[in-house]
């Protein structure tokens, strides 16, 4: 006699149907600098370079469009990473006695 749960060892052929289930992406976040009157653009250079990734050239870009725009996109992130960069070079500029804001907003479209 075969048990509930038991393989099954008759001739009786049963089929197991594996569900698939999906997972999604998680929800990317921009980390944005902001512009103010006080922050060197060396450091914002320097910041965006060793927190970012981001080549000497890259960094001089971002920098002049946090400049002449008012906010320039530093990376897109997890939330959890986002927050945590943003919370980071907060911290480095504080140390270093500078205004620098950045934040961390959703990504548009998600």
């Amino acid at each position: 006699m075969t048990r509930p749960g038991s393989p099954n060892t008759g001739g009786d052929q049963r089929t197991q149907t594996l569900e698939r289930t999906q997972t999604d992406r998680p929800r990317l976040w921009r980390v944005l600098l902001l512009n103010d009157d006080y922050t060197p653009m060396e450091f914002v250079v320097s910041v965006l370079s060793r927190y970012f990734r981001r080549s000497e050239q890259d960094a001089r870009l971002i920098m002049l469009a946090v400049h002449h725009k008012g906010q320039g996109v530093a990376g897109v992130y997890t939330r959890d990473v986002a927050e945590t960069k943003v919370a980071q070079v907060s911290a480095q500029a504080r140390r270093e006695g500078y205004p620098l804001r950045l934040v961390a907003e959703p990504e548009a479209g998600e």
